[in-house]
């Protein structure tokens, strides 16, 4: 290789960060992520980085399209998110973002299992802190909760690299059969990062708790790298399939109700997560590339939607729909780059999420999975419903809630333009993206009748918002909670924790007084033959010492002579 390891210079800049300060720290933040694209452009395709360590090979860097794609875009995201968050003076936090986006690079080009878990667990020790930065009681009990529950994760993935290897002698990562216990661990590991239905609650719970720079980082990072690890390992399985279907469904209802919109918008994301584990499971050559693509426009929109609203809570101290309306007046700048966010999110022609969704639907309607296509293709109407329109219209438009408030900072401000730039180039050129791709990608994009069929699809749910907010009928926002998987561990876990120890309670004293009853006991034994007045303990005659000595010579001499 004629260059570095890409994560290299991401775990040197962190270390650098606690030793600068002001201007100085801030040139190291903006040099690594560019260092780093640098560096990408001397990583040649095919190119790797081993060691050796026991009886395995372990490839600590390989280089191929797929690993290319996902390690590029997200060096242009840590890019993004750093200069949104020039503004931050807090050495933990900066160092912990570029310690989390280096170890989600690290996992993207590890060529072995073990390299993957090292930094896969990485990810989940950095990016804590920056849900604990925000200093709140709420933020802390979500970062506690987001810990457990990917450390528990971390523990089901070990246990099935280690079965895994164990069955196949092998540690590459590479194409993984679901034929074994440690297979379907890996897959299961996978999927409470990449938020499978009734595993996805630690997102929704830790992401809008962090802070309001963080939570850009977080949408960037883990989710992605998870829907990295599916399409190396499991591309064409077909219970993702299913299971992508469900995540872009359930999630809608929730975020059609969330009064808080960095909430609603986890929630949309693992709508769109689901796409791209649809496309990954669906595994055609078209499908794996819309997957990709998806995943690359995701990144970029999703982190725009995301400064949008940091920057509201940077500058309000609120994103809670019920409290804003009428930014537009004082944040317009914000607001415009909202509305781009959301179109794109939303799959409008000309803006990056057409460009993507497009190939997967497209793909997964050729594999003949209609019910699947049917469910992608509600959730791609409904994407306006619950993001396109809300988001913008009740923080920077709707009812005035007469808030004024200066405009965003000029680094957020050049991170947003940034952004919203990069997601109409996108869309108003395809081909850029579609030439990174795994695959040769054959697919006219705007065709008329392609178009058109957007187009009547917006049109539809636009006209359907209209009618449901003039008959009163569209969900406002306001207080309240919303149950969801997470019920299951806040609520049921520790009430029948509760229920089997009051239970028990009883059956564990008698069990216990049993115990101590007998130990009582055997104490008093012990103590009355092998105390200080115990018969043991008694000093006997020299005389009557000899006899017995005596009579155990005897016994062994008959022993001898009688039966030896």
């Amino acid at each position: 290789m004629s260059s570095v390891p890409p994560f290299l210079i991401f775990l040197v800049g962190a270390a650098l960060i606690p030793l600068t300060w002001g201007r100085l720290r801030q040139a190291v933040m903006l040099a690594v992520p560019i260092l780093g694209g640098l560096n990408l452009l001397y990583l040649g395709e095919g190119g790797s980085w081993a060691i050796g360590l026991f009886d395995y090979g372990l490839e600590l860097v390989r280089v191929d399209r797929l690993s290319l794609l996902f390690g590029g875009v997200f060096h242009l995201a840590t890019l993004l998110a750093v200069i949104f968050a020039l503004h931050v003076r807090d050495a933990t936090q900066q160092t912990a973002a570029l310690l989390y986006a280096g170890s989600t690079i690290g996992a993207v080009f590890a060529g072995d299992l073990v390299t993957l878990f090292v930094f896969w667990e990485m990810t989940v020790v950095t990016s804590v802190f920056l849900i604990l930065a925000r200093a709140t009681p709420r933020a802390q009990a979500a970062a506690m909760r987001y810990l457990l529950v990917q450390v528990t994760a971390g523990v089901i993935l070990l246990a099935g690299i280690l079965s895994h290897i164990r069955a196949t002698g092998d540690v590459t990562f590479g194409a993984i059969e679901l034929d074994g216990l440690g297979s379907w661990l890996i897959l299961l590991g996978f999927g409470f990062k990449a938020a499978f239905p009734l595993l996805h609650s630690w997102l929704t719970d830790a992401y809008p708790e962090a802070t309001p720079t963080g939570t850009v980082f977080l949408s960037v990072f883990s989710t992605k790298m998870a829907i990295y690890a599916l399409a190396r390992g499991f591309t064409g399985t077909e219970l993702l399939v299913y299971i992508g279907a469900v995540m872009t469904v359930f999630p809608v209802l929730y975020a059609i109700v969330e009064d808080d919109l960095r909430r609603l918008l986890s929630y949309s994301l693992i709508v769109q997560l689901g796409f791209m584990v649809c496309g990954i499971g669906v595994g055609s050559e078209l499908a794996l590339d819309g997957a990709t693509a998806h995943a690359v426009t995701h990144i970029l929109y999703k982190a725009l939607l995301f400064m949008t609203m940091g920057a509201v809570l940077h500058q309000v101290g609120t994103v809670k729909a019920s409290e804003l309306g009428g930014l537009a007046r004082s944040m317009p700048f914000t607001a415009g780059c909202c509305i781009i966010g959301a179109a794109s999110i939303s799959a409008a022609p000309l803006f990056s999420g057409f460009v993507s969704k497009a190939l997967i639907l497209t793909a997964t309607a050729e594999a003949g999975y209609d019910m699947s296509w049917l469910m992608l293709l509600f959730a791609s109407a409904c994407a306006l419903l619950y993001v396109g329109i809300r988001v913008p219209f009740l923080a920077f438009f709707g009812r005035d809630s007469g808030r004024r408030v200066p405009e965003a900072p000029l680094n957020m401000r050049i991170a947003m333009g940034l952004g919203a730039v990069l997601c109409i180039a996108i869309g108003v050129y395809p081909t850029g993206l579609y030439d990174l791709l795994p695959y040769e990608v054959h697919y006219h994009l705007y065709s008329a009748g392609h178009v058109l069929a957007s187009l009547q699809m917006l049109g539809v749910s636009a006209l359907a918002f209209a009618v449901l907010w003039l008959a009163g009928w569209y969900p406002l926002p306001g207080a309240g909670i919303t149950l969801d998987a997470e019920w299951i561990y806040r609520r049921v876990l520790p009430w029948t924790a509760r229920e089997f120890v009051a239970l028990f309670a009883p059956l564990d004293r008698a069990v216990r007084r049993v115990a101590l009853r007998v130990v009582r006991r055997f104490v008093v034994y012990i103590w009355r033959h092998h105390g200080p007045q115990g018969i043991l303990a008694a000093t006997l005659p020299a005389g009557n010492m000899v006899m017995w000595t005596l009579a155990v010579l005897a016994v062994v001499l008959v022993w001898v002579l009688y039966f030896l």
